[in-house]
């Protein structure tokens, strides 16, 4: 993860070959740089990035943190960066402890080969949709884990969404509310 973070190219928006872009102002760019801050001095370590980027614009460099303890300020406020925090889990019951510690939580991932452990996991996950073996939430019907895997569609299928704008996998807070 941290190579392929560390080969996205910062620039311009408007430039195609452009993988990310600016923050949206020096304050925000300024919040990002002291989330990571925070995080590196609790004992986080910096495998790609962790910096502004550049002497003009709002660009912080794509940034992966390994080892990042469950008081990190960035586990429990929104970010809004292109930062990736790893923690680990020992197990299932820790991991949905951790995602579940944020009162935010827009979406959350879950990437696993075994699908009934999958779907328990996505069931207690406390968030507006989960993506399952899914790396791309901006546009799921295009690259969802349901439409490039048989296996995993006809088993996604079977446990679907009230929505049909989206594959099964993705459900909204809302249709977990109506099981």
């Amino acid at each position: 993860m941290a190579e392929r973070m560390g080969e996205l190219k910062v620039g311009r928006g408007s430039d195609p070959d452009t993988d990310v872009g600016p923050l949206i102002d020096d304050t925000q760019r300024g919040k990002v740089a002291e989330l990571v801050d925070d995080a590196r001095q609790r004992g986080a370590r910096v495998l790609v990035g962790g910096e502004p980027v550049g002497e003009r614009g709002y660009f912080y460099a794509p940034t992966v943190l390994s080892d990042v303890p469950p008081d990190a300020r960035l586990l429990s406020e929104e970010i809004f960066g292109p930062v990736a925090p790893i923690a680990t889990f020992a197990t299932d019951e820790q991991a949905i402890e951790a995602a579940n510690r944020t009162e935010y939580g827009l979406v959350a991932y879950v990437y696993t080969r075994d699908l009934d452990r999958a779907f328990a996991v996505c069931e207690a996950i406390e968030t507006g949709m989960v993506g399952l073996n899914q790396g791309v939430v901006s546009n799921p019907p295009h690259r969802s884990a349901a439409s490039s895997s048989p296996a995993l569609g006809a088993r996604a299928g079977s446990r679907g969404s009230a929505s049909t704008s989206r594959p099964s996998m993705w459900r909204s807070a809302s249709d977990w509310d109506r099981r």
